[in-house]
C-alpha cells in the first residue's frame, strides 16, 4: 500500500511502505511552465513583425509580464498559447501605435498579416500577375500596394487619395474579385 503527499513545489511524493523508499514523481505541468516554453515562439512571432532583436526581446518580456500572472492553473496548453499570442498582438499594437502615431484600430489589420515565405516560384509570380491583370485598375492598384509593396492601409489611402475605410472595403472587394478569376479558361 502506498500513500502520496504533495510538497510545496507541487511535486507528488509517493511513499512505499513495504520498501521504505520515497519516490519523487514529476509535478503536472503548470501554466507558468507551459508559458515559459511558448515564449520562444512568441519571440519569433514578434521578431517577424518588428525586425529588430532588441525591440523583439523587450516586447516579449512585456508579454510575459502581462500574461503570466493572469494565467489560470490547469488551463490546457492550447489556451495558454492562445492567450500569449493574443497578448503579443496587443503589445505589438501598442508598440506600433506609439512608434507610428496611429490608433491601434488602424493597425489591427496589418498586425494579423503574416509575412510571405521567401522563394516564390516563377509560376506563382506569373499566376499572380495574370490574376491582377484580370482586375479593374482600382482593385489591381490596391492589391499591388497592400500585398506586393507592403503598404499599410493608411499609406494606400494616401496614395489613392481615399480614406482608410474606403481602402478596407476596396481591398475586400478586390480580394473577392481576385478569388473569382478563372485562369484555366
Amino acid at each position: 500500500m502506498s500513500t502520496g503527499t504533495r510538497s510545496r513545489d507541487g511535486a507528488v511524493t509517493s511513499e512505499a511502505h513495504e520498501s521504505g523508499e520515497v519516490v519523487e514523481l514529476p509535478a503536472a505541468s503548470n501554466a507558468v511552465d507551459v508559458a515559459l516554453d511558448e515564449l520562444e515562439m512568441v519571440y519569433a512571432f514578434i521578431y517577424a513583425r518588428v525586425g529588430n532583436r532588441a525591440d523583439a526581446e523587450d516586447l516579449t518580456q512585456q508579454v510575459a509580464m502581462k500574461a503570466i500572472p493572469r494565467l489560470r492553473q490547469g488551463a490546457p496548453a492550447s489556451a495558454i498559447r492562445g492567450y500569449l499570442f493574443a497578448t503579443a498582438r496587443s503589445v505589438l499594437g501598442g508598440f506600433w501605435s506609439t512608434r507610428l502615431g496611429l490608433s491601434e484600430s488602424e493597425l489591427h489589420d496589418d498586425l494579423a498579416m503574416v509575412p510571405p515565405a521567401p522563394g516564390y516560384s516563377e509560376e506563382s509570380a506569373d499566376r499572380a500577375q495574370r490574376i491582377l491583370a484580370a482586375l479593374s485598375d482600382n482593385y489591381r492598384r490596391v492589391l499591388e500596394l497592400r500585398f506586393l509593396h507592403g503598404y499599410s492601409l493608411k499609406e494606400v489611402a494616401a496614395e489613392m487619395r481615399s480614406t482608410v475605410g474606403a481602402v478596407k472595403v476596396m481591398q475586400l472587394r478586390a480580394l473577392r474579385a481576385a478569388a473569382k478569376v478563372r485562369l484555366d479558361v
